[in-house]
């Protein structure tokens, strides 16, 4: 497949190629064409046709970036944070932006209005040990508007930079990425307190892999929250996912893992994700004794995904205190590998469950650490249900982050056993359930929890539905819906 761009004619013979992102330096393709291009690391196989994926953020970091003099994007390693940040940021993504479009035909958005930062990363232990030794001086030597990639690799910088931010407030200046969730250490959020403004980004959505080229601002109008706070779901037949629903819950949404071509080869690259994490950041955040527990239990934590949080039943197969166990649950929450969620509580009901439920921060995670496939999932109805809850979980969790709104999660559990699996409050009088059922069809009293939850909010009780593997879209009446899962992502 010929094509020319900066790199002169190139030429690529066989089937449609993927093109796969990263944040190295050296650009190859494994037909042994070579490519230079600072910032990018571009694989050019045989498999499938090209992918570039727009992110639903975009927008947000944009707008973060006209108006905050710091801005970070957090969320896992491996999700993408670099790469948003230098397409957003830097001239030579720009330039590379021109190229990949004469590839694919596909347009990159142009982003903020400032392509001239700089791009340094604490993943080289050379800059870290600089930082490190004199963080003041770091930040004072630094050009005028810079990314600075990975910055939970030096803590002592946020201090820095709030002395400069104060010296001299220019939006935009500095530009973070980490992979440590910084509200979980509150010295360091605190210290940039008025200054920082934070951009979620989390592992690919089902809607930016069904939708690759459409982008961030497209999307802020449309799709399943719009529906569900604003004019609901009207009658519309679809198809049944079926296999194709575990696929996806089985695959995940780390980018580098859905570029393998095989359920086996994606499994492999979590388990090396997850090695990775705990040998090199773990021990980047903290000593602990016992490093070879945490993949025991991050294992236990999948098996019991989406549910209750149980500290007493995690700790039992461990010869370690309770409260040891509890340290290392947060320190896995830290790493984004993990998320509690919150009960909903209200003053009308009295007799309600406040302890929270716990998430795998990605199904693809969970699938691989309890080593199962669609197949598996299939005969496997239970955990399937776990899992399936905890991908629709994810899937709002990380569409929501791309609205400015401020949107919670909880979930809902009272003394008799009703309970909604995810409730939503956006802003301060909206409330909405989500119920996720894995199976084919809906009846009445599918709805019992959402009812109760509608009476309990009163008159913020927007809209309750219920997720199914179906076919139909309808009401149920009440301002209660069964929804197709599929619609989490398809808005046509």
């Amino acid at each position: 497949m010929p094509w020319n761009g900066r790199f002169g004619t190139q030429t690529c013979n066989g089937p449609a190629s993927n093109l796969a992102i990263g944040r190295d330096k050296t650009l190859q393709s494994d037909d042994t064409i070579p490519f230079n291009q600072t910032g990018f690391n571009v694989t050019i196989s045989r498999m499938s046709r090209p992918t570039f994926y727009r992110r639903g953020a975009e927008q947000r970091l944009a707008e973060a970036l006209e108006d905050s003099p710091v801005v970070l994007i957090h969320g896992p390693r491996q999700c993408g944070k670099t790469t948003l940040a230098q397409y957003a940021c830097t001239a030579d993504h720009a330039t590379w932006a021109e190229d990949f479009t004469a590839l694919t035909g596909i347009m990159p958005a142009s982003g903020p209005g400032h392509r001239d930062y700089a791009y340094i990363s604490f993943d080289d232990a050379v800059v870290r040990g600089g930082a490190r030794a004199d963080p003041a001086g770091f930040v004072a030597d630094l050009p005028e508007r810079v990314i600075l990639d990975e910055v939970q690799h030096v803590p002592a910088l946020f201090e820095a930079i709030k002395l400069e931010v104060d010296r001299r407030r220019v939006p935009g200046r500095f530009l973070l990425t980490g992979s440590t969730n910084v509200l979980l250490l509150p010295t360091l959020s605190e210290s940039l307190a008025g200054r920082l403004q934070i951009v979620p980004l989390y592992p690919l959505t089902q809607r930016e892999l069904a939708n690759p080229a459409a982008g961030g601002a497209s999307w802020l109008g449309t799709g399943f929250l719009n529906a569900l706070f604003g004019d609901g779901f009207g009658v519309r037949r679809t198809e049944r996912l079926g296999k194709q629903l575990l696929d996806r819950i089985v695959g995940g949404g780390f980018p580098a893992a859905l570029r393998r071509p095989t359920a086996g080869r994606q499994a492999e690259w979590h388990h090396n994700y997850i090695e990775a994490r705990i040998q090199r950041d773990v021990r980047d955040l903290t000593r602990i004794r016992s490093l070879d527990v945490l993949p025991a239990l991050l294992t236990a934590t999948a098996s019991q995904t989406a549910g209750l949080f149980n500290l007493s039943s995690l700790a039992t197969p461990f010869s370690l205190s309770r409260p040891t166990i509890g340290e290392y649950v947060t320190l896995l929450e830290r790493l984004f590998l993990l998320e509690r969620l919150r009960p909903w509580h209200s003053n009308r009901l009295s007799r309600l469950i406040k302890t929270p439920k716990l998430h795998v921060g990605d199904t693809g995670l969970a699938s691989a650490l309890l080593d199962v496939d669609a197949e598996s999932l299939a005969a496997d109805r239970t955990l399937a249900g776990r899992l399936l809850e905890t991908f629709a979980f994810q899937e709002l969790r990380r569409q929501a982050g791309w609205h400015g709104a401020s949107t919670r999660f909880f979930h809902f559990r009272d003394k008799e056993g009703a309970e909604v699996d995810i409730v939503i409050e956006r802003g301060a009088r909206s409330l909405a359930g989500v119920e996720v059922k894995a199976g084919a069809t809906v009846t009445r009293a599918d709805f019992s929890g959402l009812r109760k939850l509608a009476r309990a909010a009163g008159e913020h009780f927007v809209r309750g539905v219920v997720l199914y593997d179906g076919e139909i879209s309808t009401s149920f009446g009440e301002r209660m819906y069964a929804v197709p899962v599929r619609r989490l992502w398809e808005t046509a």
